[in-house]
């Protein structure tokens, strides 16, 4: 039993294999819904977040459409355990440092973390195995980048 499922209570049943582009989307996605609400301006900040990485500079609307589409219904379906569970499983080992500050940059952008992010971050740092030294690197720019 993986982390998530011992935190969440849920086993995963995706049966498809996340690529590594949405295994990197899966994780933002969990990030921002994190607090149990996904807001329009929360979505159209991920889009973009993406949008300029090298990763998915190449995705059409459309496609990143098809992507979202199907990482939702993942969520919707499985559950957040489910939907990280995988992603971990799929994310290439030298996108994890990213994920997380892709990550904690969508959290941190509203300028309120609930319990519920802070948990997340916690969990999704310890899961990605990010080292302690990298990963508090990785919070403290992020509060400095969004404190305006």
């Amino acid at each position: 039993m993986g982390l998530f499922d011992k935190v969440f209570g849920v086993q995963s049943r995706i049966q498809d294999t996340l690529s590594p582009a949405e295994a990197f989307a899966a994780i933002a996605l969990a990030a921002i819904a994190s607090d149990g609400y996904l807001s329009d301006e929360e979505a159209h900040s991920l889009s973009v977040s993406l949008s300029r990485m090298k990763l998915f500079r190449s995705y059409p609307e459309d496609v990143k459409r098809k992507l979202f589409d199907k990482l939702l219904g993942i969520l919707r379906r499985e559950g957040p355990g489910a939907l990280l569970n995988s992603a971990q499983e799929s994310l290439p080992h030298d996108l994890r440092e990213t994920a997380f500050a892709i990550a904690t940059d969508l959290v941190l952008a509203d300028g309120v973390v609930t319990e519920e992010e802070k948990d997340f971050l916690g969990q999704l740092h310890e899961s990605l195995e990010i080292p302690h030294e990298i990963g508090l690197k990785i919070v403290e720019v992020m509060l400095i980048k969004n404190r305006g």
